[in-house]
């Protein structure tokens, strides 16, 4: 068994507050990390912030802020996240951190010492939301069609690039190599695909003059960091690369979270960087899909934007981790409301698995027995199964059939109407199955899987206040 787990999200942009679609992200990764410590590994979660790059600049400009300040202020938000969400994140970086910058300009040298980074004149045309080269079959009517409310950029000048090309026969055979390396399948075939039709060097830098918000490549003070090849290297300096070797050997390689708009960065690009520095590639990237409200994109412009602090206020913190990753399959697209949220809750929450332990815990108060104390001696195989392929609704399904399962035998039985050791062997048994609950909640609802498992350790079990309070729609 492998003594340490390590698993790492993306690190999003400063320049907007946090949202449902990253909060989806972070809490899908946490329960995978959760779920590892639970299986006896140590666990390195890492999570942060990306602070370089034309649009960081331009809002910095924007509100008349010095961009340092700017981002200062808008990481916190990012990092009030853990307590906000019961995060059981270990490392929180930030690619403005001195040690991130020295890391990547010692990724820089590492690259540039094998021959894989040159100058050249180059024109293309970049999108600043995505922070990408953009080519015509990549747009819509000019436009990126993630961001088509911006301007395309047209940049002329001469730049450093990363000899991206010469990846493609080694990005192939660890795809071939490793049949879930990508996962959903839809995205492994989507990797390949886009490798296998060619792939072209990129920029990695951009003339100082016109953008001093970066990191400056090492030995050449007119230029900074192309933002991507920056970002991407906070997954390893987090870990102390290139200083902190011990710690670095202990966790990396690992395994990445990322939105179906970071597959090539994250799935190909970063893993070419990572061969051409001669470094350990990733050992597994999960894509989730985006999240959209009322049939549409979520945007400031629509007033649709869902913070993960309005779910904590309305449904508390566990309420909202449930809603979160029992929304449907990580990797699929999934479109909520307020109201189909509040629906969810109440039928999940308040009237299955809260309703379901009060009725338990009243049953054994008013029976005066003792019931022994008896740990869980593990995941249940469905359980199991369902985690490690990252299907948490099918998981969750299961640990509530054991829910509905208990409720069908209390209406079929009526404990009420039974006494002595008849009583006794069905409480028992209901006990054992929500000690069961309670041990596999723990990844998803840590809170509320201590209040089970507290509540029902025994010998003596009481009632208690309901665990989730009906919401009105």
């Amino acid at each position: 068994m492998e003594k340490n787990f390590y698993i790492t999200t993306t690190a999003p942009y400063v320049n907007a507050e946090p949202h449902i679609g990253f909060a989806f992200e972070i809490v899908t990764a946490d329960v995978i990390a959760r779920y590892h410590h639970l299986l006896g590994k140590k666990v390195g979660f890492n999570t942060g912030t990306d602070e370089h790059g034309l649009k960081i600049y331009q809002e910095a400009l924007a509100k008349n802020v010095e961009p340092q300040v700017y981002v200062d202020t808008n990481a916190k938000k990012f990092k009030d996240l853990i307590p906000l969400l019961n995060l059981s994140v270990t490392h929180f970086n930030r690619t403005t951190n001195p040690h991130h910058i020295e890391a990547a300009q010692a990724f820089w040298l590492r690259c540039d010492k094998n021959g894989d980074i040159y100058k050249k004149n180059y024109k293309t045309k970049y999108c600043v939301g995505c922070e990408l080269e953009k080519t015509d079959s990549d747009l819509v009517n000019n436009r990126c069609p993630l961001h088509p409310n911006r301007q395309l950029e047209m940049y002329e000048e001469e730049n450093y690039f990363f000899r991206f090309s010469r990846y493609q026969k080694k990005l192939l055979k660890l795809y071939e190599d490793n049949p879930r390396y990508v996962l959903p399948e839809s995205k492994y075939k989507e990797i390949i695909s886009f490798v296998s039709r060619g792939i072209n060097d990129f920029s990695i830098s951009r003339l100082k003059s016109k953008l001093p918000w970066g990191v400056e490549v090492p030995g050449d003070n007119s230029q900074v960091m192309y933002v991507w090849f920056d970002a991407l290297i906070y997954y390893i300096s987090s870990l102390g690369w290139p200083k902190d070797t011990k710690q670095f050997k202990a966790y990396w390689p690992g395994m990445q979270i990322a939105g179906k708009d970071n597959l090539r960065q994250q799935s190909a690009m970063w893993q070419a960087m990572l061969m051409s520095a001669g470094l350990p590639n990733s050992t597994q990237i999960l894509i989730n899909g985006f999240i959209s409200v009322n049939g549409q994109k979520m945007s400031k412009s629509l007033g649709n934007v869902i913070s993960p602090q309005e779910m904590v206020d309305r449904f508390g913190v566990d309420g909202t981790r449930y809603l979160l990753v029992n929304l449907g399959p990580v990797h699929e697209d999934i479109d909520i409301s307020w109201d189909k949220l509040v629906v969810r809750y109440n039928n999940g929450l308040a009237n299955g698995l809260g309703n379901t332990v009060a009725r338990i815990a009243k049953l054994c108060q008013q029976s005066g027995f003792d019931f022994p104390p008896d740990t869980p001696p593990g995941f249940r195989s469905q359980v199991k199964n369902h985690l490690d392929d990252f299907r948490f609704d099918r998981a969750l399904e299961v640990i509530w059939q054991t829910l509905k399962d208990i409720d069908q035998k209390i209406e079929g039985t009526k404990p009420w109407q039974l006494k002595g050791q008849a009583l006794k062997i069905k409480l028992t048994a209901w006990v054992a199955h929500l000690r069961q609950v309670g041990y596999e909640l723990q990844p998803f609802l840590p809170a509320t899987a201590q209040k089970i498992i507290h509540q029902f350790i025994g010998p003596k079990i009481e009632s208690k206040a309901s665990l989730f309070p009906r919401l009105n729609p």
